[in-house]
């Protein structure tokens, strides 16, 4: 448990559930520190102590109760300080100095902090326009005491995609490293280094978020990225291929890197099972001279794989965060909704999305 997480679970068990038990006693809650923050993902410094940073969690109450008389209790009884933080600070986007025990019914809460409320069930367009970020957020920080249930269950739901949905975002990553997997060389060709090494490090990026998707774990937004990655298990391999391909000079050596990297990672497919056996090493881009995985393959044989009609019609921008990486976007959950209405996501994702390569045009 990260340091914010446990100074959160004291300030829980020592404070906050010892004033709500004795003024509200028999009261339906559940008690967590989830959504936002370093410490909710584990990914807490000291560095994360100098903006946004105290004692804080979520009181959920059943849906109908009233937030007030709780929030009324808690203003006038919680401590100035706790294990030598202020109780009341400010944050950012927000300068009051209060306290920060959120108080909420649990439906509201979920809804504003995931568009919708998952005890009803998930639907398809729920789970491809929830950004993997909030994804993560919820389904990770600690619940602290849960007397309903509700909140667990609900993050229960959110453990994982299902089936089918994980076969699609799994193949329109692919998809993603094969629109741009020889680009690289053609940059490099006709002198453009530079363009060289950003599509690469593109395509490092994309590996990455691949990588955490075939071990099941919801990609953060880019701060957090390389710490997730770097989390998973048996990922040494694959890490310095890719560190070594970012930081190459020359493009040759780069695209030596890549190759080994998406191999990794193509053999990584073929563990998982998920479709026949994949031949898993490089060849030549058609007739040009650059070494590919030919990524489509892989996508191709995941779409081939998925068995819900719905799913295996959707185009192949895959989940909101493949499609867009625009922090306001991303944290717009009411248009983001409103634009791909239920279940029609491809309608929002088609407008959105640019083909950039079809064949080996130019």
């Amino acid at each position: 448990m990260s340091a914010g997480l446990r100074l959160a679970a004291d300030f829980c068990q020592s404070v906050v559930r010892p004033l709500l038990d004795e003024a509200f006693p028999g009261l339906d809650y559940a008690a967590a520190l989830l959504g936002p923050g370093s410490e909710v993902l584990g990914y807490d410094t000291r560095r994360s102590t100098d903006h946004d940073w105290g004692p804080r969690l979520q009181v959920l109450l059943a849906d109908g109760a009233e937030p007030e008389p709780v929030l009324a209790v808690l203003a006038e009884r919680l401590p100035a300080t706790f294990r030598g933080y202020p109780v009341a600070f400010p944050r950012t986007g927000d300068p009051d100095v209060r306290h920060r025990v959120v108080v909420s019914e649990l439906g509201a809460w979920l809804t504003g902090q995931l568009g919708f409320d998952p005890r009803r069930g998930v639907a398809l367009a729920d789970w491809l326009t929830t950004p993997t970020q909030r994804l993560a957020e919820f389904t990770t920080g600690a619940v602290f005491h849960d007397g309903p249930g509700e909140l667990t269950a609900a993050r229960s739901a959110l453990a994982w995609y299902p089936q089918d949905v994980w076969l699609y975002v799994l193949a329109c990553q692919w998809h993603r490293i094969a629109q741009e997997e020889a680009f690289p060389g053609r940059c490099a060709e006709v002198g453009d280094a530079l363009g060289s090494a950003v599509v690469a490090a593109r395509l490092v990026r994309d590996v990455m978020r691949l990588w955490l998707l075939m071990h099941r774990h919801y990609p953060p937004y880019s701060k957090w990225l390389g710490t997730a990655f770097a989390q998973v298990s048996g990922t040494g391999p694959l890490a310095a291929t890719l560190t070594a391909a970012v930081s190459a000079a020359e493009w040759p050596a780069r695209e030596q890197h890549l190759c080994a990297a998406y191999t990794l990672a193509a053999e990584e497919h073929n563990r998982l099972g998920l479709t026949a056996p994949l031949d898993p090493t490089a060849r030549s881009f058609y007739d040009r001279p650059y070494q590919v995985l030919a990524a489509d393959r892989f996508a191709t044989a995941l779409t081939e794989s998925i068995t819900d009609p719905a799913v295996k019609r959707l185009p192949p921008t895959g989940a909101v965060d493949q499609f867009t990486d625009s922090t306001d976007a991303l944290n717009d959950l009411p248009r983001l909704r409103a634009g791909a209405g239920n279940p029609a996501l491809p309608r929002c994702s088609n407008l959105l999305v640019i083909r950039l390569h079809d064949g080996y045009a130019g």
